[in-house]
């Protein structure tokens, strides 16, 4: 995306008490990593001991940097905290799956066949008897693409077939960012996308390269506890069965209905592919659903804005982690989570204390930090869903999740793939300190939606998450990912991502100082940045206009 007129103005409004960036402390990050990583914090599970010291952590340091309480109004007041009330689904009990086609029953194994998600449309049962199965392509319901793969089909009380990742992954060319996954491609806007569509439920045709992982990840990620957030109605979010099943499985039924799995696939690669039902096939499933709600919190302090207060900036961060779990080799149960996700509170903390001396910006700059997110970004969905500041002037969202402790690199990048105004002003803050964008080479895995900004972002609000570079200064490109991959294959959602006092933090540190002055200009702004035309969340930013007019 070229660098937009807008873009340009707002780099030209910084204020002049903005013009310099002030000095971030290396010492000050590696300080709140180690407390927030310490097995005092019992790796930070949310609804647990963890969470209460983690979350009281959070607000004293808030507090402590001259920032307001920025939560739910408690007794006429605003508090440090949103309370984030989270649904526990279990499958509890047997399991009964089971395919017909003509006079064939065939049986199907949790986790083997198929991996059925625990039901979180609130039933506590999931009940139903030879549901009828149509393939309905990739499930794209987009009316700025002209693209439906529906089609004037009634689902309801029928099993929706659907296939993954977006129309034109297998070509690399259309109308959805070839190999770049859009919101379309991603599994829960599949189970969404059903839902609205009132299917009882969807099955979701595994293929390892457009979904980026194997048939282990769908089964450990989809066959265990589910969380969700409390929803006012849940039924419209998902339908009463949302599951995986394996290609080969899914093949097999096609044939069984007299279709062609490829050839239908192929069919659903066009515009004018049309539902197609498997016609003398049908899935039958019985189970039962233990439900819960679990209760958790968001952290929220703000630096109030001078002139425009209701207009918001927000940075934000994850402080939950996996608690206490599994124990690994040498026996250490505590998952510590110092670089996933300590090292974006530390940001958070820091960023607060430097804005916090500084003085008041016009506009309100918000530290959001966020419960749940190894559930499935649950707090910040939470927020969106329920936001103490109205999406409509709420400027942009800068995330930050998992940053690197070490020194600074030549480059940097953002979670997934976007095209949106904070992005090109993002690039342009970096080339001043001779750092370069190094744009994310894996899009088809869909990264972009699998950080707290997208909870926003789908909502409109312009907002990206940080990453850090991998061409390290000293060492380069071959040191920076040879960390990386140590990190993913050794450290990453295990007990050993633990604080180390090597770590310098120098490069972190740079990079908030960047973080800082882009959420400056933005406070100072008076100009709204929004998402290129092209982009899916453009139409839904462009509906709430009116609300920042002036």
């Amino acid at each position: 995306m070229k660098h937009t007129a807008l873009a340009t103005v707002l780099l030209a409004v910084t204020a002049a008490h903005a013009q310099d960036v002030p000095k971030i402390d290396p010492q000050h990050l590696s300080q709140d990593v180690k407390v927030l990583a310490s097995d005092e914090f019992e790796g930070r599970g949310p609804n647990t001991a963890g969470e209460v010291k983690a979350t009281e952590y959070i607000a004293k340091q808030f507090e402590a940097a001259g920032l307001k309480p920025g939560g739910d109004m408690v007794k006429g007041k605003r508090s440090w905290y949103q309370e984030v009330p989270l649904g526990r689904f279990e499958i509890k009990g047997p399991m009964t799956l089971k395919a017909q086609a003509g006079k064939d029953s065939i049986p199907f194994a949790q986790g083997e066949q198929i991996a059925v998600r625990a039901a979180m449309n609130g039933a506590k049962r999931v009940d139903f008897d030879k549901a009828p199965l149509v393939f309905v392509g990739y499930g794209v319901n987009a009316p700025e693409r002209k693209w439906n793969d529906f089609k004037g089909m009634n689902l309801k009380g029928k099993l929706a077939v659907v296939l993954i990742n977006d129309p034109d992954f297998e070509t690399g060319e259309g109308d959805f960012g070839g190999k770049a996954m859009t919101y379309y491609g991603r599994w829960t806007y599949k189970y969404e996308e059903m839902a609205r569509q009132g299917a009882i439920g969807t099955l979701i045709v595994h293929e390892t390269a457009p979904a980026s992982y194997g048939w282990a990840t769908v089964k450990n990620s989809n066959t265990n506890t589910m969380y969700d957030i409390v929803r006012k109605d849940a039924a419209k979010a998902h339908a009463p069965m949302e599951a995986w099943i394996q290609r080969d499985v899914a093949a097999d039924l096609f044939k069984r209905a007299g279709l062609d799995f490829e050839a239908a696939k192929k069919q659903a690669q066009t515009r004018d592919f049309k539902p197609m039902e498997l016609k003398g096939v049908s899935l039958s499933a019985h189970y039962a659903v233990d439900t819960q709600v679990i209760k958790s919190k968001n952290v929220l302090g703000v630096r109030e804005g001078a002139t425009a207060p209701n207009e918001t900036v927000i940075y934000s961060g994850h402080w939950d982690h996996l608690g206490v779990g599994e124990p690994d080799a040498k026996g250490d149960k505590i998952y510590n989570g110092a670089i996933d996700n300590g090292t974006g509170i530390a940001a958070l903390l820091e960023l607060a204390r430097v804005y916090g001396k500084a003085p008041a910006p016009r506009r309100s700059v918000v530290f959001l930090a966020v419960t749940a997110e190894e559930k499935g970004l649950l707090g910040s969905e939470y927020y969106a869903a329920n936001p103490v500041y109205p999406l409509a002037t709420t400027v942009g969202m800068i995330n930050m999740d998992a940053l690197s402790p070490y020194g600074p690199t030549r480059n940097f990048t953002i979670s997934g793939s976007a095209k949106l105004d904070l992005l090109d002003m993002l690039i342009a803050k970096f080339k001043a300190v001779d750092v370069v964008y190094m744009p994310d080479p894996h899009t088809e895995a869909g990264y972009f939606f699998r950080s707290d900004h997208f909870s926003m972002a789908k909502r409109g609000v312009p907002a990206l998450s940080l990453d850090s570079g991998e061409d390290w200064i000293e060492g380069g490109l071959a040191a920076g990912k040879a960390a990386q991959e140590a990190y993913t294959e050794h450290n990453y959602h295990q007990p050993s991502d633990e604080w180390h006092a090597e770590w310098p933090f120098t490069g972190m540190a740079r990079d908030l100082g960047v973080l800082y002055s882009l959420g400056r200009d933005l406070a100072e702004s008076k100009a709204w940045p929004n998402w290129s035309s092209d982009s899916e969340f453009r139409a839904i930013r462009d509906q709430s206009a009116a609300k920042r007019a002036k």
